[in-house]
């Protein structure tokens, strides 16, 4: 009986054994065979997943999508029930022109034949500012800014960011030389791109951007989110006339 059970845990070391080493491979970048895939990788598809890349298998179609991080075409997110916030949240109405399709590589938008970005030289900024909410703004532009734009836009707005003085990247404006350009010019510049600047709309939501936006026009106006005793605002020659508080 003895020598039985000997024999048998003797068979099942070597096997185990086998079974073991056999899973190794001699590629350093190799994490081994596996024996059982559906423990760990799950059949169901996965958000944010590299599907152009699935147990091995280069699917070259699949390399360049977006994948989950784009929601299907002519759906509006929820945004609550609150109406100006929903009103703010909706698809924007000014369409990037059909030569961003080379340019800035927008593809599956809808696209236009003017010049949209010399028609949104009218456009208001969408978020009023006033003495109540200017703190909070600012402070969350700052926040935006910090970790959106300031690699190449700089901590000052001078166009002297790390990616610029690195030489990855020239021809960064200073926002200080910008002032003609009204609040609409710049939401879209942002959320489409502008010259070498690629469309931020997949990685800010429109009430981000019109945040930037007030935080920017600080780089032209010292004044610019001041208000005094009376709650209005320290009005300058930079200042935006897109916040609605001019008497």
């Amino acid at each position: 009986m003895k020598k039985t059970f000997l024999t048998v845990f003797g068979f099942s070391a070597i096997a185990f054994t086998l079974m073991f080493t056999s899973s190794c491979t001699s590629n350093p970048d190799s994490s081994g065979y596996e024996y059982m895939p559906d423990m760990y990788r799950s059949p169901a598809i996965e958000a944010y997943v590299d599907y152009a890349e699935i147990r091995g298998k280069e699917v070259t179609a699949l390399k360049s999508l977006l994948s989950a991080k784009t929601p299907p075409r002519n759906t509006i997110p929820f945004y609550g029930t609150d109406s100006t916030e929903v009103k703010l949240m909706m698809p924007n109405l000014r369409k990037a022109n059909v030569s961003f399709k080379e340019t800035h590589g927008l593809f599956g938008i809808d696209l236009s034949l003017l010049d949209e970005y010399a028609l949104a030289i009218n456009d208001k900024n969408a978020i009023p500012l006033t003495a109540k909410n200017s703190e909070f703004i600012l402070k969350n532009g700052k926040e935006l800014f910090t970790a959106m734009c300031q690699h190449c836009h700089g901590e000052k707005g001078d166009g002297n960011g790390p990616m610029v003085t690195s030489g990855a990247y020239a021809g960064v404006p200073n926002y200080a030389n910008l002032t003609a350009l009204s609040d609409g010019q710049i939401f879209y510049s942002i959320y489409y791109g502008k010259g070498m600047m690629g469309a931020h709309n997949s990685l800010l939501n429109k009430k981000e951007i019109w945040t930037l936006v007030h935080y920017v026009r600080q780089f032209q106006d010292a004044n610019y989110g001041k208000f005094d005793e009376n709650g209005m605002a320290v009005l300058t020659a930079a200042n935006s006339d897109t916040t609605g508080l001019k008497p």
